[in-house]
């Protein structure tokens, strides 16, 4: 214990207090350096954040340097805070390029700005998604059908991203899909990943429209490998199914005051 008290008290006592405090203040250097630190410090995540963070940072290290080699003439000082300014550089270049490798397709660029963006996903993580669905975007002509009642088989999940899509049931309306709505996502969220099925309403194309696709099972595989993208679209295929619940017009009548969701067969409403 003695030892330990010794350390500890030569740690803190063996450097001489400060009599005497400097009357002048640094120079502007010192303190342009100080308010970049301040407000580097305050960028957010992601890629365009780390940008925020490595420029500004690097600039106040820089800063640094300069002061300690003008004012204080410290050559632990500069060297310390230039090399600090070399590692903020060369992140900020790194950073940088992956910026420019992660590029996209213009359809995938606005399906990212309009959807995924303000959900505060990466680039990183779009790019999982996007790859998943081999950045592909499937064009549907007008009057050609996604999917035809008691059919079509339901082996994957998509996304519209230009066009109208008319849902019908036995030739009666139900309800229009928009762009950035999921074709599918009633039937997708109905099934079990090992069940099967097929499509009880028929999908028709009003106009000419672009889509992308999911393959059932690759997604599956995408969402066993990040939980955090299976949450994603848990949450997205959620409010795409509540929108179409208040866009469902033509409900079928069964017994004892149930009412039957066409688009949702295995759940009951009262």
């Amino acid at each position: 214990m003695g030892e330990n008290a010794s350390f500890w008290e030569s740690l803190i006592y063996a450097h001489p207090t400060c009599t005497t405090w400097k009357q002048e203040a640094e120079g502007s250097i010192y303190h342009l350096a100080s308010i970049l630190f301040v407000v580097g410090f305050m960028g957010g995540s992601g890629f365009f954040g780390l940008l925020y963070v490595f420029s500004l940072l690097g600039l106040g290290f820089l800063g640094s340097s300069v002061w300690a080699w003008l004012d204080v003439c410290a050559a632990d000082i500069f060297s310390w805070n230039f090399i600090l300014f070399a590692i903020c550089f060369v992140q900020f270049i790194y950073v940088t390029y992956q910026v420019r490798s992660v590029s996209f397709d213009k359809e995938f660029q606005e399906l990212y700005s309009a959807l995924f963006q303000p959900l505060g996903i990466s680039l990183t993580v779009y790019r999982k998604i996007v790859l998943c669905c081999d950045a592909e975007v499937v064009t549907l002509e007008k009057e050609h059908c996604y999917a035809m009642q008691g059919k079509t088989p339901i082996d994957k999940l998509s996304l519209l991203v230009s066009g109208r899509i008319r849902v019908t049931v036995d030739g009666e309306f139900l309800h229009y899909i928009f762009p950035l709505q999921f074709l599918d996502s009633p039937e997708w969220d109905s099934l079990r990943p090992t069940e099967e099925g097929i499509f009880q309403v028929t999908l028709t194309a009003e106009t000419d429209c672009r889509y992308v696709a999911w393959r059932r099972k690759k997604l599956y595989l995408l969402f066993a490998k990040h939980r955090f993208i299976s949450r994603l679209f848990s949450i997205l295929i959620g409010s795409d199914i509540a929108e179409k619940l208040y866009a469902l017009n033509d409900r079928v009548q069964v017994g004892k005051g149930f009412r039957y969701d066409i688009r949702l067969p295995n759940f009951y409403h009262v």
